[in-house]
């Protein structure tokens, strides 16, 4: 019963996004089976020749975006992979090997400590320690004087259960140096990687160039239906084919996902700074909205984004904040914020936050809209609170 609830809930979200004339930012997830087909269907061509064969285990196209993705970067090899998860999985037990310390530091935020269901040490015999919990990357001086050895620093890039967020460029290179002072190689979890030139001021393959491998993802930025990819020296990469092939993620065929990936490096990844930019004025216009409306108590983390996503928090139960929500979607056609979540540490009990995409749809609203928007979505919030 609960899970039919549950898809009853997800299918009224997404019928009110879908309807919305007005979104910050439109999800392939809010597509249909049918839409997703004819658009790649359509859209294929344009950046890989239709009349060549489907890859078989990689190869053809997968080995073209693999090709496509080490040039970008700077690397000498990258590798494809269904999951981030499995590629990031991969590259710190590869790491762990070569340097013979299985001990990754990494923060308690990042991917693998929150999402992953402890697969570092169930899966991969990893153990992690956490150079600081602060909700920041870790400093030069914390990775220096950590108390125990470990082989590598993973740092995500941006961190994102902190609220997207990302070091300054000489803080980024000094916690780099710290690591190599400790004889550790640097990962990095680059899921979003592509969207943080525009906060760094340096091209992708210059922030890539720091570490010595790095995984990036082609949904979560680029608009692709899944996939990531691992790059990195060329042995590395080599050895975490096998290892990709032992955790089962040698598939059949992939070319629905390289050609999407190939769509969203061609499309999304030189619009990327255009959305960062975008997302700093709608972050200004939410906090004037909010201010302005006298709202007792809000936070946007970070108070001027660093990439094109941003949380804003409210002390509000998930289910009236998600109520408001897509009551204002279904009956404007406009949708400001979609879903909402609980679990920051350091907050009180009763915060909520959503987590606030801005894409090319973003790019369309004026500040005005934005702060329209926001009014619209207070007096709903303020009705469903008050039980009406």
């Amino acid at each position: 019963m609960a899970e039919t609830d549950e898809q009853e809930r997800r299918r009224r979200r997404v019928t009110a996004w879908r309807r919305s004339h007005r979104v910050l930012a439109r999800m392939s997830t809010d597509r249909t089976l049918g839409e997703q087909l004819a658009a790649l269907a359509a859209d294929a061509g344009s950046v890989h020749d239709p009349d060549d064969y489907v890859d078989l285990y990689g190869g053809g196209v997968v080995g073209e975006l693999e090709r496509r993705v080490a040039g970008l970067l700077g690397m000498e090899a990258a590798a494809f992979f269904p999951t981030g998860t499995m590629a990031q999985q991969v590259a710190l037990r590869c790491w762990a090997g070569r340097t013979g310390n299985a001990t990754v530091a990494l923060h308690p935020l990042s991917h693998p400590e929150v999402h992953e269901g402890g697969a570092l040490g169930s899966v991969s015999g990893l153990r992690t320690v956490h150079p600081t919990s602060e909700p920041r990357l870790p400093t030069a001086e914390e990775v220096r004087e950590a108390p125990e050895p470990f082989g590598t620093l993973m740092l995500e890039l941006p961190l994102r259960d902190a609220g997207f967020v990302l070091p300054e460029w000489d803080e980024l290179e000094a916690v780099v140096s710290a690591a190599r002072e400790r004889d550790a190689v640097v990962h990095l979890d680059g899921a979003r990687l592509w969207e943080c030139g525009t906060h760094f001021g340096r091209e992708v393959a210059e922030i890539a160039g720091l570490a010595d491998s790095v995984y990036v993802s082609f949904y979560k930025s680029l608009g692709g239906l899944s996939g990531a990819a691992l790059a990195g020296p060329a042995e590395l990469v080599e050895e975490a084919r096998v290892w990709r092939h032992r955790y089962g993620g040698q598939v059949f065929q992939q070319y629905p996902a390289a050609l999407s990936a190939l769509l969203g490096l061609e499309r999304e990844l030189p619009r990327l700074p255009e959305y960062v930019a975008r997302a700093r004025t709608v972050a200004a216009a939410l906090t004037e909205g909010f201010a302005g409306a006298g709202t007792p108590w809000f936070r946007l983390t970070p108070e001027q984004p660093h990439t094109h996503q941003f949380r804003v928090w409210l002390p509000y139960g998930t289910e009236v904040l998600d109520e408001a929500s897509v009551r204002q979607a279904e009956e404007t056609g406009v949708t400001l914020f979609r879903r909402w979540f609980t679990g920051a540490a350091g907050l009180p009990l009763g915060m909520s936050f959503t987590e606030v995409t801005v894409a090319a749809e973003g790019l369309e609203w004026t500040d005005r809209d934005v702060r329209e928007a926001l009014a619209g979505f207070l007096a709903r919030l303020e009705a469903v609170a008050a039980g009406a």
